[in-house]
């Protein structure tokens, strides 16, 4: 493994879960989307949005979102544009049943705003659209779990 996941070996993935169980799964899609060609990418990514955003968010987003950021930040990857989008889609969605869970992953998408600013300066297209529309729902996110108390 490269340095894009530095680290993601030692998360216990196994014993996490996403919206379909067991996180097992998780580090491998992180690894096609790192350094696989568009289609494996597209694909893994399209695994992770169902298993960690689209629907829900939970204690294995939480730990996956430091690994997206790498991922968006990467020039060697494919589809940075959809790793942003579900960065944008992880601070979208919640879990109201486990509003620490929404909160923390919620946070782990918002410490990674400074970041924004030198995606938004790439020279791909779908990249700067990506990382300004992701600043624009960090700079307007309003939820029951982020608001102080």
């Amino acid at each position: 493994m490269g340095t894009i996941l530095k680290g993601m070996s030692r998360i216990r993935w196994h014993q996490l879960t996403h919206a379909y169980g067991s996180a097992q799964d998780v580090p491998g899609r992180l690894s096609r989307v790192a350094w696989g060609d568009v289609r494996t990418s597209v694909d893994a990514l399209s695994d992770l949005g169902l298993w960690l955003g689209e629907l829900a968010v939970f204690d294995a987003t939480v730990a996956a979102v430091p690994f997206l950021w790498d991922l968006a930040t990467a020039d060697s990857v494919n589809n940075r544009a959809a790793v942003i989008e579900l960065l944008q889609a992880i601070l979208e969605h919640g879990n109201p049943p486990q509003i620490e869970v929404q909160l923390a992953a919620h946070r782990a998408v918002l410490t990674g705003r400074d970041t924004l600013g030198m995606l938004a300066t790439s020279s791909d297209p779908a990249v700067r659209a990506a990382a300004r529309a992701l600043r624009a729902a960090i700079d307007s996110h309003t939820c029951e779990a982020c608001r102080p108390a």
